[in-house]
């Protein structure tokens, strides 16, 4: 028993150097994305700004959406069925068709894409980026791998190269030009370059080695578990990045720049739950629903406090760091980012309640939780922004993710209250 409780204060030691280290890299990819914004701000202003924001988003979810959530899958089977011989061809079957699919169907749908999301781009342009959607989803799946075969420090260096790469290659490519093309390339080559070394460290640690032959049952299996126990985080990528859509479909690419400003900055605040969410997951997988249970509920006031705290200092320098540091031309992008950090007060709960919910095999209850607050961005996007802009677009995403985290109390009360 004495052995037990001295191991005890070890295992909490080790979750929090876990739980720094992914913070570390996810703080650090989003400092390289500012760096990145700021540079295409200063190439080509809002408009600029507004292009490389749909071109990282739009792409991206391309991507999760045709591979049926197979970036969350392969963590899973990785951990159940290590030893199966077919299970790693079979990941990397699926993320080849995946991509393949994405980007044919990217094309396909060109024709809507370009009147409605890109009106200033030519059609080759939009077309070309069908190219993004298909590099975009190998890195995706990739940092999976890396995360599913526990290799955390590799998926955290993947995480910072992902943003970080793209930034000595686009200033390469602004040598030959400002546009959307050279910015483009840009990211096609950071995808390229930081899937190679992902493929690279997966060789290192053994993946490609004793490979059998890919299987499609158990590739339907993959895709099965993709999407039920993955759903919520398909929505939550589409709610964090609806309105970015429909804000550059109904106020053009300049408010869409101001807007993704303001957004990158409040989503500072995202940080500490992504990455408690991150380590707690196989966590509370391991351990009994009763005590799981147990450790959530103590969890949830510091994770609220600490967030709280996090804001403060936050909403205090926006005034005074977005216009300095972007120009004054996104001077509009503070008020945004005040009201957008205000709905995402609730980040650090939420975090440690999917967690729980995911641990204890319930990930249905994240869908529906996140899938309310979709609701709530559509109908808020449809009726505050042509009115108010990118403040109308804030507004409609603090109040879907304060209902999200709401839904995820109300879930975790009942479950605890039935509970045996």
């Amino acid at each position: 028993m004495t052995a037990v409780i001295a191991r005890a204060p070890r295992r909490v030691a080790g979750i929090r150097r876990l739980v720094a280290g992914n913070l570390a890299a996810r703080l650090g990819a989003l400092v390289s994305l500012a760096a990145a914004t700021v540079m295409v701000a200063r190439a080509g202003g809002p408009d600029l700004v507004g292009a490389f924001t749909l071109l990282r988003v739009l792409p991206g979810l391309a991507g999760v959406v045709a591979a049926a959530g197979l970036p969350g899958a392969a963590p899973y089977f990785l951990g159940a069925r290590a030893d199966d011989p077919q299970l790693r061809p079979t990941l990397v079957a699926l993320t080849w068709l995946g991509a393949a699919a994405a980007a044919v169907c990217w094309l396909l749908l060109t024709p809507v894409l370009h009147p409605v999301f890109f009106r200033s781009w030519s059609g080759p342009l939009v077309a070309a980026a069908a190219v993004a959607v298909f590099t975009q989803l190998f890195v995706a799946v990739g940092k999976a791998l890396l995360q599913g075969g526990q290799d955390l420090a590799g998926a955290n260096v993947a995480i910072v190269g992902e943003e970080a790469v793209f930034l000595p290659l686009y200033g390469g490519l602004l040598l030959l030009g400002t546009d959307v093309w050279m910015m483009l390339w840009g990211l096609v080559a950071a995808d390229v370059a930081v899937a190679i070394g992902i493929a690279e460290r997966l060789r290192r640690n053994g993946f490609f080695a004793g490979w059998g032959r890919a299987s499609y049952r158990l590739g339907r299996q993959i895709c099965g578990y993709g999407w039920r126990g993955q759903l919520g985080s398909v929505l939550t990528l589409v709610n964090l990045r609806l309105d970015v859509a429909v804000l550059g479909a109904l106020a053009g690419p300049a408010t869409l720049g101001v807007y993704a400003v303001a957004s990158k900055y409040a989503e500072l605040l995202r940080l500490p739950g992504q990455a408690v969410n991150y380590i707690l997951y196989p966590v509370f997988a391991a351990k009994h629903e009763r005590d799981a249970g147990t450790r959530t509920r103590a969890l949830l006031v510091p994770a609220a406090g600490f967030t709280v705290l996090a804001a403060i200092p936050l909403a205090l320098a926006a005034a005074a760091l977005l216009p300095l540091i972007y120009g004054a031309d996104f001077g509009g992008a503070v008020v945004p980012a005040w009201i957008l950090l205000g709905g995402l007060l609730g980040e650090g709960v939420s975090g440690v309640i999917t967690a729980y919910l995911y641990g204890i095999g319930r990930p249905e209850l994240t869908s529906l939780a996140i899938g309310l607050g979709v609701a709530v961005t559509i109908v808020g996007d449809l009726l505050l922004i042509p009115r108010l802009g990118a403040v109308g677009a804030a507004v409609a995403s603090s109040v879907a993710y304060l209902l999200t985290v709401v839904t995820l109390l109300a879930c975790f009360s009942r479950i605890r209250r039935r509970s045996p």
